[in-house]
């Protein structure tokens, strides 16, 4: 009896544990992107480039195949430096689910352009590295376009 007693103390300390870890990476998470997402609609895209991993992949709906490494990435961004202005942003319903060291953080982004609003959805896939720094190991982005 005393032994099950103490298995059922150490699961409990362990969900909780496991609890606030989750959602102290899921306010990390959404934190980094929001930064992300205020340079980038400055026409910044250093944020962005800054918290890719080198090994990153990336899809959005300009391009037909899978865009492979941070090289490339910078390659692509290049040519849209300054050329993003958003008045204003929501991230819509983030939502972080994690391990210790992987998260998957989606979210609906809606960016407004004086009155008109473009409507996307997002997910990042993120790695926590040996240094103690999350990166982006994977970005999709979708246009959302109603029929």
């Amino acid at each position: 009896m005393k032994q099950t007693i103490i298995l059922i103390i150490l699961l409990f300390e362990t969900m909780s544990y496991s609890q606030t870890t989750n959602t102290d990476i899921s306010e990390t998470i959404i934190a980094l992107e929001k930064g992300a997402l205020e340079k980038w609609n400055q026409g910044d895209p250093s944020g962005y480039l800054d918290l890719s991993a080198d090994d990153v992949t990336y899809f959005d709906p300009s391009i037909e195949k899978r865009l492979d490494g941070l090289d490339n990435l910078k390659k692509y961004y290049e040519p849209i430096k300054g050329q993003i202005q958003v008045s204003k942003y929501e991230m819509v319903n983030p939502t972080v689910t994690a391990t210790n060291d992987m998260a998957v953080l989606t979210f609906n982004l809606h960016s407004y352009k004086a009155e008109n609003v473009s409507k996307w959805n997002c997910t990042e896939v993120y790695r926590l590295e040996p240094n103690g720094k999350w990166k982006i190991v994977h970005t999709h982005w979708s246009s959302l376009i109603k029929p």
